[in-house]
């Protein structure tokens, strides 16, 4: 298996996992979106609050080059951590959500 390929497990492994865990609230469903031709890996979170509707990522994670970015991580469970303990290398993982400037200063990828 070649890196990206074993990347790319390891990536829908990790939204998997989050996936099969229960919403906290029943009005919420999850879903998983997997464009492997692309490289767009999503864990989306839908329903409604009260009258207020909810859509978005929850998690949203990109394959690009030889790097994974980390897009949005909307949880407390740390999926860049996560994502290396599933054999991605820190200097592998781009943490997206931070400012271009900032993230010399995480210890992952800058780009």
């Amino acid at each position: 298996m070649d890196k990206i390929e074993k990347y790319r497990a390891a990536v829908k492994k990790v939204l998997q996992e989050h996936h099969e865990v229960e919403p906290i609230n029943s009005n919420y469903e999850s879903q998983l979106v997997f464009d492997d031709e692309r490289g767009h890996y999503f864990l989306m979170t839908l329903g409604w609050n009260e009258l207020k509707r909810t859509h978005g990522a929850t998690i949203h994670i990109d394959l690009k080059g030889e790097k994974v970015w980390l897009q949005v991580d909307r949880t407390d469970f740390r999926i860049a951590r996560q994502l290396r303990e599933h054999g991605i290398p820190k200097e592998d993982i781009v943490l997206g959500f931070h400012a271009p400037y900032k993230r010399p200063d995480t210890g992952y990828a800058v780009a």
